[in-house]
């Protein structure tokens, strides 16, 4: 799979790593298929950095590879509120877009993929500080400024920093498989990523990470999610009423208890569904959906697809999976 990041001159060093490290390691040794990943610019060369210690980058390939890509990636810029990148940079998106490739802004690289026209009439993104005035100079477009990333089609939109980990993960999932973005993540330290429904004011960096007081309860409840979970039997393990369970569960994950339970649930569903020959209702049962019906209820919510159709794209081969037993 070819990934193209196209960089301009004051681009965000972070967001930039975020690409690079996603989707420019080679982890096929792991079983991840290895990316022929390339960061291009407008004008090969000289590329200045946004960051006040002074360096560049020497950017060899230039935009005509953006025309192969299945993935093209726009990280932040400095100053979002100018059009920071040319009308060759917005013909280049504009044209993978419409060919089907996979579209992902980091962050403030949003304004760019709606300067393209990409995201009028859709749902998107951007960091918090930036939400209102993405919103008034691009008024078509839904802007959703307490999320950490949003899919729209195959448009993948991020908030800042840590966000943009968390949508480029989500852009593996949904593009290669869950057991790709699980490896991935791993390599590079982190726990899965965070749903783009939580909140971008969390004060954690991580959602997993800030699970303090209640860490081995989310420890317990991953491990077991095949048992019938409740916000009482929840609270009551916890050592809390319901209230304050509740309370110190959304200001530790930064998301709702049951919201976080279906999200792990689809999670592991979709490793199940990846690695084992498992009917649909033994996936439903060991995932703790308890029945087919209500697993594909929440694939669709979650992931806009059933779990067959996500079996029949992802599900490795039978001497891969005899291998995994």
């Amino acid at each position: 799979m070819k990934v193209a990041c196209i960089v301009d001159d004051l681009v965000n060093p972070f967001e930039l790593g975020v690409a690079c490290e996603v989707f420019g390691d080679d982890r096929s040794a792991y079983g991840v298929p290895r990316f022929d990943f390339r960061v291009v610019a407008p004008t090969p060369g000289r590329v200045a950095v946004d960051y006040q210690g002074g360096f560049s980058l020497d950017v060899a390939h230039d935009l005509a590879f953006v025309d192969e890509a299945d993935i093209v990636v726009v990280p932040a810029f400095r100053d979002c509120a100018r059009d920071t990148c040319g009308i060759a940079v917005l013909d280049a998106i504009h044209r993978a877009h419409a060919r089907g490739a996979w579209i992902l802004s980091l962050c403030t690289g949003a304004f760019v993929l709606a300067r393209a026209g990409l995201l009028d009439g859709g749902r998107a993104t951007t960091h918090w500080r930036h939400a209102d005035r993405m919103q008034d100079e691009f008024p078509a477009v839904d802007v959703a400024c307490d999320a950490l990333y949003v899919q729209h089609g195959r448009v993948i939109t991020s908030a800042g920093t840590a966000g943009a980990i968390d949508a480029a993960l989500h852009l593996v999932t949904v593009a290669i498989g869950a057991q790709s973005a699980s490896t991935i993540a791993r390599g590079m330290v982190m726990p899965p990523q965070r749903d783009g429904g939580q909140s971008q004011y969390a004060t954690g960096p991580v959602a997993e990470r800030r699970a303090e007081t209640l860490a081995p309860l989310v420890a317990w409840v991953s491990a077991n999610l095949e048992l019938d979970h409740s916000i009482a039997t929840l609270a009551a393990r916890a050592h809390m009423s319901e209230r304050t369970f509740a309370r110190r569960f959304k200001d530790e994950l930064g998301t709702t208890p049951a919201a976080w339970l279906a999200s792990r649930r689809v999670r592991r569903a979709q490793q199940l569904l990846e690695a084992t020959d498992l009917t649909l209702d033994a996936v439903a049962a060991e995932a703790g959906f308890g029945t087919a019906a209500l697993m594909r209820h929440h694939f669709q919510q979650h992931l806009s697809t059933t779990p067959s159709a996500y079996r029949q794209r992802f599900q490795v081969s039978r001497p891969e999976l005899e291998s995994v037993a």
